[in-house]
């Protein structure tokens, strides 16, 4: 997430259905009801952080939280969308559209996916939409590739585009880098889209080959507890750019196409090539962080669920002390959920705030967030919210 959405209620908090909300909002911005309601979810991101931009490998999976967008066609190429935090709806035609920067704010998102769309040569059709969500924005999950799934969803099937799903998560990164101004990765759009329900997505960001893991949390008896730090993210936007740019020079520097083609084996002659203290350490967490996804992936085929605890505790500590993207609150939640008992806990999104995730037994997962609310209070951080969750599908037409 790299900008406003919209705002949300956070993890857990009693919201109503939120695709009933959106065909509410729709009728009354509207006068009548949807032709649809489309949904895309947001994600956590299993592990592998700051591998996508690295070409490298990432393991996300869709949440039960949701954007849903309902929507109906509208004549000539006029596209209308309220939120339902937004007093005001914005409307935009092809001019506004079609120049990036004249639609702005949490709007600016649904204007990408449609110029995206136009820019790759697809009649997009007039539309009437009200976005209703439980994504919570500037958490680390993900809210902005949410309402790009969920609005591309429904223009696709308003105007029977032939946009095959495989291809759409490429699109939605589109709107977002080259027309938002975000320069995200291909990890969330994909996750957002092609995902399922009861499985992590393995993706392989250089070559978008997806396979669907298995991971079964309630064969288990195990869950995964979100937590929202409710931490405000520092300097977010300059700090990935800036490591993003460590990487780029390192991979020059090193003389391969990304730090993806540093094997880990070779990852210490590697780093002696390099002079660069900082510089060595982004290495060093890219590289490890690969294989980290890698063993993860090799422990779910096999049905060890519970084994992969200790791969997303190592690396948090990868984000904390090479990658440098953590924050008192995320070290302090990581930390206590440790203590109380979870199997394993990482920092997931970009870093600088967000969220948390950490793998439990699913009857104790209550025992662990008041661990770390318990924590927060002890050094007067705002107290945290939390969610229980599991492997969700990814975007659908609702009805």
């Amino acid at each position: 997430m790299s900008g406003p959405v919209a705002q949300t209620a956070p993890p857990g908090a009693a919201s109503g259905d939120v695709a009933a909300r959106a065909a509410v909002g729709f009728h009354a911005g509207y006068g009548e009801p949807p032709a649809g309601r489309w949904a895309a979810p947001g994600r956590a991101n299993l592990i592998g952080e700051h591998t996508d931009y690295n070409d490298g490998f990432v393991l996300p999976f869709a949440l039960t939280l949701r954007t849903v967008v309902a929507a109906a066609p509208q004549p000539g190429e006029r596209w209308t969308v309220r939120s339902e935090l937004s007093a005001e709806a914005v409307e935009f035609g092809a001019d506004e559209v079609d120049e990036p920067g004249r639609v702005t704010g949490w709007a600016a998102y649904v204007a990408g996916v449609v110029w995206a769309l136009r820019e790759a040569g697809y009649d997009v059709p007039g539309a009437r939409l009200a976005i209703a969500s439980d994504v919570p924005v500037g958490s680390g999950l993900s809210s902005s590739a949410a309402i790009e799934a969920a609005v591309l969803a429904a223009l696709v099937d308003l105007g029977g585009l032939d946009l095959p799903a495989e291809k759409q998560p490429r699109l939605a990164q589109r709107a977002e880098n080259a027309y938002v101004g975000a320069p995200t990765g291909i990890m969330d759009q994909s996750a957002a889209i092609r995902c399922r329900e009861g499985h992590a997505l393995f993706l392989d960001c250089r070559t978008e080959a997806v396979e669907h893991i298995p991971f079964d949390l309630d064969a288990a008896g195990l869950a995964v507890l979100v937590i929202d730090s409710r931490a405000p993210h520092r300097h977010a936007d300059g700090e990935y750019a800036s490591r993003r740019a460590a990487c780029e020079r390192a991979a020059s520097l090193l003389g391969v196409p990304a730090l993806r083609d540093v094997p880990v084996a070779d990852l210490d002659a590697a780093l002696a090539r390099l002079d660069d203290d900082e510089i060595r350490r982004r290495v060093r967490h890219v590289v490890t962080e690969d294989q980290r996804v890698l063993d993860t992936v090799d422990l779910l085929r096999a049905g060890r669920v519970r084994e992969i605890g200790p791969l997303l505790t190592a690396s948090h500590a990868s984000m904390r002390d090479d990658f440098e993207i953590t924050v008192p609150e995320i070290d302090t939640a990581v930390e206590a959920a440790l203590a109380a008992g979870a199997l394993g806990a990482r920092m997931t999104g970009g870093g600088f705030g967000g969220c948390v995730l950490a793998l439990v037994d699913a009857d104790h997962a209550d025992t662990v967030a008041r661990a770390v609310t318990h924590a927060y209070a002890d050094r007067n951080f705002p107290t945290p919210t939390h969610v229980t969750v599991l492997p969700a599908p990814g975007a659908t037409r609702l009805a």
